[in-house]
């Protein structure tokens, strides 16, 4: 039916919006004649008038009107169709499942989930937060995850439990993204609260509120470290997260190193002070190396535009 070709829609509503057959052949680069016989042939299709004409004007039906809601409605559509198929075949279209480690959660994850539903929003994105490193890459190893932010030690580079060799075997690629500042997290209650910068020494008799050592946590291993620099092993009490971490500080029951980025979770009760000596943990992304579709690429990308503040540095996880 002509009435529902998207070029004669167009026309019509091109027309509807100039009343003026010159103008509207002109915008709509067709010759006046074969304007109007488009317009004579839609009016004829749909059997109202859509335009009272006159010799120097034309007006719009209360038919035409109406039929002008229709038209766009069927145009944008279209176009909306067109959009979505352009996404489908580039692969910016489907599930993209993203997981994240502690305090990227806090500031990470609410930032890309506002980038990718403003500028990817084709892409269904799944977040997941709060998981410890071995957990993520097994996760992304196993095709839980597409992509996964991290904090990896390269003692701890691994492939999980699997077997060199099993069919589950897979290389990761981890691209560091920024090195993070660790910070005293301190009950305000503490003595040092009011101090300017905190010597991680004078911290030795405080209990330690870490993530759990079983779980081969890289923060934990980190802290552990940090400690030993300083000349001391702290007596350490273990939580699942980090926002636990920091409602235990504010508890009493103990101090914590955390990431900057735990500024984030904006907790009562507790204070971060910067540490005299500068101990530092990096954030990673990483992804399977031979599994990067491009929406997972889009989202990749828009994960460098929030957190990126170093130039990339790659290492190939076989």
């Amino acid at each position: 039916m002509a009435c529902m070709d998207p070029r004669v829609l167009q026309l019509f509503l091109t027309l509807a919006d100039e009343q003026h057959y010159g103008r509207a052949a002109k915008r709509s680069h067709i010759a006046q004649p074969a304007l109007s016989q488009h317009i004579i042939q839609l009016e004829a299709e749909l059997g109202v008038r859509l335009f009272d004409r006159s010799t120097r004007r034309v007006v719009i039906t209360e038919a035409g009107t109406r039929f002008a809601e229709h038209a766009r409605r069927i145009i944008d559509s279209l176009k909306h169709a067109k959009a979505d198929m352009r996404a489908f075949a580039s692969g910016y279209t489907g599930r993209v499942s993203v997981g994240f480690v502690g305090t990227a959660t806090y500031d990470v994850l609410p930032l890309l989930a506002h980038r990718v539903r403003e500028q990817l929003p084709d892409i269904d994105l799944e977040l997941r937060g709060e998981l410890l490193t071995p957990q993520l890459l097994d996760g992304l190893s196993a095709g839980v995850y597409d992509l996964v932010l991290v904090r990896p030690r390269v003692s701890d580079h691994h492939l999980g439990d699997r077997s060199p060799g099993s069919d589950e075997d897979q290389e990761l690629v981890f691209e560091r993204l920024r090195t993070e500042r660790l910070m005293a997290v301190l009950p305000v209650s503490s003595p040092m609260a009011e101090r300017n910068v905190v010597d991680l020494s004078d911290l030795a008799a405080e209990p330690f509120v870490t993530h759990p050592s079983k779980a081969r946590s890289t923060m934990h291993r980190r802290v552990i470290d940090a400690c030993a620099s300083a000349g001391f092993t702290p007596h350490t009490i273990e939580v699942s997260e980090t926002a636990t971490l920091v409602v235990s500080v504010a508890a009493g029951l103990g101090v914590a190193l955390a990431p900057e980025p735990v500024r984030h979770l904006g907790l009562d009760g507790v204070v971060y002070k910067p540490l005299a000596t500068t101990e530092t943990v990096e954030l990673s992304l990483a992804r399977r190396k031979n599994d990067m579709a491009p929406a997972v690429s889009a989202v990749a990308a828009l994960v460098r535009s929030v957190v990126r503040t170093e130039p990339p540095e790659d290492q190939v996880l076989t």
